[in-house]
C-alpha cells in the first residue's frame, strides 16, 4: 500500500515542457513589433506566471497600460498557432503516469491554463483520455491559489483531500494545496527562477527531477 490514493499535476513546467512554444510566440511577437528577441531561459522562467508576466518581460507593459489587451490578444493568437509544435512531456513523467495506471491510481491535471489550450495539448500528446480529470481556470470561479480547483480535482478523482498530493512548479501551486489542506510536492525541474528559494514555499516535499519524483512517490512513500 502507498501513502496516497491520487495525484494531481500542474500542467506548464510540471507535466509538460511548454516553454519552447511560448519562446517562439513571444519572439515572433517581438519581431512583429521590430524588437530584439529575448533569451530562451528568460522567457522559460516566466511561463508559469502567465501571459501578463511574459508581456511585462517582453514589452514592459502591465494590464493597466492601454496597449496591453492588444498585445495579449496578439500573443495568445500566436501561441494558438504554435500550440504543441515543440511541447513535450518532461522525461520520466510518462513513467510516473504509467505506474499510476498500472496501480489503478487515479491522476489528473489542475491548471490555470484555459481549457481551449489545455485540451488541445493533452489530445496532441495522447494524455486527455488517460487523465481522470482536467480542471482549468475556466472551470472554476477562482483559480489557484484559491483551493477551489484542487478541491474539484480531488472530487473528480473520488479521492479524499488528505489522500491526494498536488505537484507543481510555482509558489501559487503550493499555496493552493495548503489552502485546500492537500499535501504538495515542488516540481523543481519546472519554470523556477534560479534565485527563487523554493524551500520558503513550505511544500511537504521537493523533487529535483521527475526521476526523483518517481522514487519519492513509489519507493520512499511506500509503507
Amino acid at each position: 500500500m502507498i501513502a496516497f490514493s491520487g495525484l494531481l499535476f500542474d500542467l506548464d513546467g510540471t507535466l509538460l515542457d511548454t516553454a519552447p512554444d511560448f519562446v517562439t510566440s513571444i519572439n515572433s511577437l517581438l519581431s512583429r513589433h521590430k524588437r530584439a528577441h529575448l533569451d530562451f531561459d528568460l522567457i522559460r522562467n516566466r511561463v508559469s506566471d502567465g501571459s501578463a508576466s511574459l508581456l511585462e518581460l517582453a514589452f514592459n507593459v502591465t494590464p493597466i497600460d492601454l496597449n496591453f489587451d492588444t498585445l495579449q490578444n496578439e500573443l495568445l493568437t500566436l501561441y494558438l498557432e504554435h500550440l504543441g509544435d515543440n511541447t513535450k512531456i518532461f522525461p520520466h513523467i510518462d513513467q510516473i503516469l504509467t505506474e499510476c495506471d498500472q496501480r489503478a491510481l487515479p491522476w489528473g491535471v489542475v491548471t490555470n491554463k484555459p481549457w481551449m489550450y489545455t485540451e488541445r495539448l493533452l489530445k496532441r500528446l495522447n494524455l486527455i483520455n488517460r487523465a481522470r480529470c482536467v480542471i482549468c481556470s475556466d472551470h472554476v470561479k477562482k483559480p489557484k491559489p484559491h483551493p477551489e480547483s484542487l478541491q474539484l480535482g480531488s472530487m473528480h478523482l473520488n479521492v479524499k483531500i488528505d489522500e491526494c498530493i498536488y505537484i507543481g512548479d510555482h509558489s501559487r501551486d503550493i499555496l493552493a494545496a495548503k489552502n485546500a489542506k492537500m499535501r504538495s510536492i515542488v516540481a523543481a525541474w519546472g519554470y523556477i527562477n534560479k534565485h527563487e528559494d523554493i524551500s520558503c514555499w513550505n511544500a511537504d516535499w521537493i523533487a529535483l527531477t521527475p526521476k526523483k519524483l518517481f522514487n519519492l512517490l513509489f519507493k520512499e512513500l511506500e509503507y
